[in-house]
C-alpha cells in the first residue's frame, strides 16, 4: 500500500434553513461567540489535522490582509486572478501565501504541500460547491447554527446527485457540526 494521500476536506457553517449568510450579506449571527467556536471539537481537529489550506479570494479579502494569529499555521493557496498588491499580515516560517489562478491547481498544490494531513478549504458557497461539482471534496464538513434567515446565499445551490455519508455528528451548545464523506 502507498504512503497516505491528502484528503480535501470542505466545510461552512450555515443557519438551520442552508444559508451561508442572511439577505444583507452578514454572517453576524453564524458566528455569535467565536470564541466559543474555535473551543468547538469541529474546529480543534481540522487545525490539528490540516496540513495546507486552499481559500477562496473573498474569504482571503475579508482578513483585510491580516493573518496574525490565524487558525490554520500552515501554507495557504488562495484561488484569485488578481493576487494583491501588499504582503498579507502574518506570514511567518508556517504560515505562507501563494496566488493561483483555478481551484485545481490550488488543490493540487495544497495536496503536496500538506503531505498526509487534510487540505481544508476555506472559501464561500461558490468554492465548496466547484469543490463538490468537480470532485475534488473528499469530506463535507457542516456546522449548523439554530437560526432561521428566510433568505440569503443559499450552500447548497446546483448540487444534485452529490451522495453523501455520515462519518460523525458532534452536539455543542451553540451548533451542531456533521462530517460527510463525499461518496465518488
Amino acid at each position: 500500500m502507498g504512503d497516505p494521500v491528502a484528503k480535501v476536506v470542505v466545510g461552512m457553517t450555515v443557519s438551520l434553513d442552508g444559508f451561508v449568510n442572511d439577505r444583507n450579506g452578514s454572517v453576524e449571527r453564524l458566528y455569535p461567540d467565536l470564541d466559543a467556536l474555535r473551543k468547538t471539537k469541529m474546529l480543534q481537529d481540522a487545525i490539528a489535522n490540516t496540513g495546507a489550506v486552499v481559500m477562496g479570494r473573498r474569504a482571503y479579502e475579508m482578513a483585510n490582509g491580516d493573518f496574525t494569529g490565524y487558525e490554520f499555521q500552515v501554507p495557504i493557496f488562495v484561488v484569485t486572478h488578481q493576487p494583491p498588491r501588499a504582503a498579507a499580515r502574518g506570514e511567518n516560517a508556517k504560515l505562507s501565501f501563494e496566488f493561483v489562478g483555478a481551484l485545481e491547481s490550488a488543490v493540487q498544490k495544497a495536496k503536496k504541500a500538506a503531505g498526509t494531513k487534510d487540505v481544508t478549504v476555506v472559501g464561500g458557497a461558490s468554492t465548496l460547491q466547484q469543490c463538490l461539482r468537480s470532485g475534488l471534496a473528499d469530506e463535507l464538513h457542516i456546522g449548523i447554527v439554530p437560526v432561521l434567515f428566510g433568505d440569503g446565499l443559499r450552500l447548497f445551490e446546483n448540487l444534485g446527485g452529490t451522495r453523501l455519508e455520515t462519518i460523525e455528528v458532534l452536539d455543542s451548545p451553540d451548533r451542531t457540526d456533521i462530517r460527510f464523506r463525499v461518496l465518488k
